[in-house]
Order: structure tokens, then sequence, then C-alpha cells
């Protein structure tokens, strides 16, 4: 009831800022962080790219191959297929990359390093940070779409805003082009 003006622009802002975001790069990390939902914790899949670019999200209710699969296949599907991916020693990840690279006949090569895979390890405090306060979501429905909005934010801030030169340089121009 409260965010009720938040449920309806927020995946609006989020789908513009997709159309408009900068290319990533072809050297993924992938990893997932727990949030929690009505009480229960939930599972937010996050990609970032070498350069600390996010490259996309996914909050979903189960850590399983098939959630890990789900999230992959989605991020493909929007960026294109990397060159390799890091993720720490997470069995459902492993398995997703794996069953995707015999199903589609991809080369993605997988490393797995807990020290290499800092940068999206970083990247989640910036969204802890945010949702910690809130206390949790009440429902799983707001909750993906409110995180979609501080995804969002945080994209912004980093710059990824792909604008023309010599425009949109701070946080609120790039925000106004958004949303202009």
């Amino acid at each position: 009831m409260t965010h009720r003006w938040a449920i309806k622009i927020l995946p609006v802002l989020a789908t513009v800022l997709r159309r408009r975001k900068r290319p990533v790069g072809k050297s993924w990390r992938m990893d997932e962080t727990y949030i929690k939902v009505a009480g229960q914790w939930k599972y937010l899949y996050r990609a970032v790219d070498r350069d600390g670019d996010t490259i996309d999200f996914l909050l979903r209710a189960k850590r399983d191959c098939a959630a890990a699969r789900k999230f992959l296949e989605r991020s493909i599907a929007r960026h294109g297929e990397p060159d390799k991916i890091t993720i720490d020693k997470s069995g459902a990840n492993t398995a997703a990359i794996g069953s995707y690279n015999a199903e589609h006949e991809a080369a993605i090569e997988l490393r797995q390093s807990k020290y290499l895979n800092n940068i999206v390890e970083q990247d989640h405090r910036a969204i802890k940070r945010i949702v910690r306060p809130m206390l949790g979501f009440k429902t799983f429905r707001c909750a993906s779409i409110l995180i979609a909005g501080i995804e969002t934010m945080h994209m912004i801030r980093k710059g990824q805003l792909d604008c023309p030169e010599g425009q949109a340089s701070s946080v609120a121009s790039q925000f106004h082009s958004l949303v202009v």
C-alpha cells in the first residue's frame, strides 16, 4: 500500500534503462545473495562484468540448478554469450553453466575462485545497504519490483546509462534523461 507508486513506475524505469544500458564485457562474475521476503530467505542472483558493471539480476525462491539456469539463460539472451564466467564454489551455478554448455554446444570457460569473485561480492554490499534497513519485504512480487528499482538506481550511479558524449554527467541528469 505504501509503495503503490513505486510498484507502478519502477518496472517502466527498469525497462527503459535496459534498452539504454551500455554494452557489458565478456568476462562475467556471477553470484547469489540472500534477501528476506515474508520472513523467509530468497535468493537474489546477480552478475557483473570485469569492470563492475551490472549485467543482470533475478530474485528466485530457491537456490538450485533450475534457478541458476534460468538466470544464466536470461542474462545471455539480453547480453550475448560471455567468454568466461567466474563463480564461487556453488554447485548450482556449476551445474547450470555445465548444462548450458552441453545443450548449446557453447564454450563458456568456467572459473571457480572466491578471490576473483570479489567484484560481485562487493557489489552486493550496495544493494544490501539499502535492503537491510527495510527489514525484508512482505511479498515476493513487491520484492522483485523494488529490487529492480534499487538495481536501476545502482546502475545509474555506476554510470551504465548510455548517454551522448558530454551529456548527463551527474546522477540527477542521467535519471532525468531516463525519465524524459
